[in-house]
């Protein structure tokens, strides 16, 4: 079915290299150059955001490309008010596409007098003009149903499993993947399942918040790869931990796959100093040059599978079809580099 609207890439200031190779990836995929929309995102004196379009985008199929990370807030107001510009400049829709959904980790009530903020936000991208949300590895599926417009939430697995398969290819099966606490075992358990491996866990227990006070290995991890999976490392204390404890207990060695690096704090200096062979990141939150120059910490792409989900939503064909490895597969050829 021929397209007249064409599809339309704006960055705010999140993630502008992100937006950008999305962009050239979209251009390889169609045959034909496509560019982000020229506009002008800006503070006043007071930090007050401000934002131009300098483009027609009447009638145009829009997407907005901005990951809600640290500075969580400047970046929230950006993907708002720049849905706001759009929709006053008469865009046919508008879809944000949120590689790191920040507030996400707040999106229920863990004690009294608290707030669920990720439901506040949700309530505010779909006032501001948000017509549909393409964003990967929520901390909580159920986020999905804050939002009374489509969702679709990616998973960085499928991409995952191609590097593990790669990287892990002559010691496959030694490898086991483990989930760094309870909550996380339905993530480590799919991710097990695509590459054949076991999966142990690492049950923690806290005194307080921030503070892990004692951890237990449940399985055997004796003379094995382990390979812990989470979807965000902020401080890293936990992973860090966590690498210990399966050190102590015979692991032969440790490696970590998280997807949204926040990597705040003391968290860069802990994962170098760390019994981690290697950490391995999507680049879905900016990586700081701190990070980029951190030898053990490792940066997959998310650029083709994000390409090819715009391409498929803008197209109205399926965005699930990318939850498969080897649906990836042919899109990630030549990308990865080890």
């Amino acid at each position: 079915m021929p397209h007249l609207i064409e599809p339309k890439l704006i960055s705010g200031n999140a993630n502008k290299p992100l937006a950008t190779h999305i962009a050239r990836r979209m251009s390889m995929h169609r045959g034909m150059s496509t560019e982000l929309v020229d506009a002008r995102i800006e503070r006043f004196n007071d930090q007050e955001i401000f934002v131009e379009v300098y483009e027609n985008v009447r009638g145009e199929d829009m997407f907005i490309i901005q990951s809600t990370s640290n500075p969580a807030n400047d970046n929230l107001m950006e993907l708002l008010i720049m849905s706001d510009a759009l929709r006053r400049s008469s865009a046919a829709r508008i879809t944000a596409v949120v590689p790191y959904f920040g507030y996400a980790r707040q999106d229920r009530r863990t004690k009294a007098r608290t707030p669920i903020t990720a439901k506040l936000v949700a309530n505010m991208m779909v006032s501001a003009g948000i017509e549909r949300v393409l964003t990967m590895d929520l901390h909580a599926a159920q986020i999905q149903g804050f939002f009374d417009i489509p969702v679709d939430n990616l998973y960085a697995s499928p991409v995952f499993a191609l590097d593990i398969r790669e990287k892990f290819k002559e010691t496959l099966p030694e490898v086991m993947v483990v989930s760094p606490d309870v909550g996380g075992v339905a993530r480590a358990r799919e991710l097990a399942k695509r590459i054949n491996a076991p999966l142990s866990i690492v049950d923690k227990r806290r005194e307080k918040p921030g503070e892990v006070a004692e951890m237990t290995v449940i399985g055997n991890v004796q003379d094995k790869i382990c390979i812990i999976v989470d979807d965000i490392c902020d401080t890293a204390g936990t992973l860090c931990k966590a690498a210990e404890v399966l050190m102590e207990n015979g692991a032969k060695e440790v490696h970590s796959y998280i997807t949204h690096g926040v990597l705040s704090g003391p968290a860069v200096e802990r994962i170098s100093k760390s019994v981690m062979k290697n950490l391995v990141i999507t680049d879905s939150i900016e990586p700081s040059e701190a990070v980029q120059a951190t030898p053990n910490i490792r940066i997959v792409p998310t650029a083709p599978m994000f390409a090819q989900a715009i391409l498929n939503i803008w197209n109205g064909t399926s965005v699930s079809s990318l939850f498969e490895t080897e649906t990836l597969e042919p899109i990630y050829e030549g990308v990865m580099r080890y």
